[in-house]
């Protein structure tokens, strides 16, 4: 009973995050993590976010920005081959604090500098590769790319709805591009894709609940949200990270 109801949270958590609300996706595998394996936990998520991922696909099909999926997209799938090959190499804890900490402070100072009229940053290529490549491999390490993600998104001056357009559509190319390792490293067994079958329907009114709560949320309001998640779960994030060390 526990586990399903582990499940369930953390299945609507992805599917809101899918609906535009980035970053409450990430507290997902923590979540089911408390009744299982944390890799079993990411492992049985990865085909919920897929399965989300089609019906965010849907409802933001119009509003996104080309040039910002452009310069990200390939620097994500980079993170990604670099995360499957280090993937025995590099400690789990080490990239969860290292993360929590990079989304810390750069949601700090956004909070720290909110009432200053910040004029918005152009999509640069190199900058857009690099956390783009950072994005990729901590999401495969721990489905935790929002951080990183929103540290170069977030100063771009995109409206609210075109920022969770982008988002949804960045992170469904970087989900499927990810199963091809997370099938190689076993963790897609036949037993976690019938469950995320079972969690898809939840999943998926998530996905417009969210869609309902961007609309519905003032820009100012929505953009103060993203950076209080992010500050927020960076801090657990960091908590991880040590705990994981000290384990």
């Amino acid at each position: 009973m526990a586990f399903w109801v582990a499940a369930v949270v953390a299945a609507t958590l992805v599917g809101m995050s899918k609906g535009g609300l980035p970053a409450v996706g990430m507290l997902g595998v923590p979540v089911l993590a408390l009744v299982i394996n944390p890799v079993t936990a990411a492992g049985l998520l990865l085909p919920v976010y897929v399965l989300s991922d089609l019906f965010g696909l849907y409802a933001y099909r119009h509003a996104f920005d080309r040039r910002v999926l452009a310069i990200l997209v390939p620097g994500m799938v980079a993170g990604v081959v670099v995360g499957w090959a280090t993937a025995a190499l590099v400690p789990g804890w080490a990239v969860t604090a290292l993360v929590g900490l990079i989304g810390f402070v750069f949601a700090l100072n956004l909070l720290v500098r909110r009432k200053v009229a910040v004029v918005p940053r152009p999509a640069r290529v190199g900058p857009g590769l690099f956390w783009g490549a950072l994005t990729g491999f901590t999401s495969f390490v721990s489905h935790a790319g929002a951080p990183p993600y929103q540290v170069y998104t977030l100063p771009l001056g995109l409206t609210k709805v075109v920022f969770a357009g982008t988002s949804t559509i960045a992170f469904a190319i970087l989900n499927a591009v990810k199963l091809v390792p997370y099938w190689q490293l076993g963790q897609l067994s036949p037993a976690n894709l019938k469950v995320a079958l079972v969690l898809m329907p939840v999943a998926a009114v998530a996905v417009f609940a969210g869609v309902r709560l961007v609309k519905l949320l003032p820009e100012a309001a929505f953009f103060r949200f993203v950076t209080w998640a992010l500050l927020v779960l960076s801090v657990k994030l960091i908590w991880d990270g040590i705990s994981g060390a000290l384990a």
